[in-house]
């Protein structure tokens, strides 16, 4: 089966309110993409996906492999805010692969 193909199936959870998300590998290139589009979140992202703003902090449970790893700018960013947690990512840094598969992803207010 070819990767784009992949279908990949997680939770988000924004104000208390489960959210069921499909969509394939490569259709959005990170987490933050996606939920600004399905959701139509403002004001959320608004560096455009370089791990700076942390506009687009979310608390993740599930997330494997790769995915599951604080690159770049993300543990820097992060820090800033006084966020040590693991669980808590900057969605612009999470790629959209099977690692999300069975995920469950809070979007946090900041």
């Amino acid at each position: 089966m070819k990767k784009d193909r992949i279908n990949i199936h997680f939770t988000v959870i924004e104000n208390g309110i489960k959210i069921p998300i499909s969509t394939r590998h490569g259709r959005y290139p990170n987490l933050m993409f996606l939920l600004k589009d399905e959701l139509m979140l403002e004001s959320f992202g608004e560096c455009g996906g370089v791990g700076r703003c942390a506009t687009c902090v979310v608390k993740t449970k599930e997330i494997r492999g790769n995915s599951a790893i604080k690159d770049r700018n993300e543990p820097a960013t992060l820090s800033k805010l006084g966020f040590h947690e693991t669980n808590i990512r900057l969605s612009c840094q999470i790629y959209i692969t099977a690692d999300l598969n069975g995920a469950e992803i809070e979007i946090l207010e900041i």
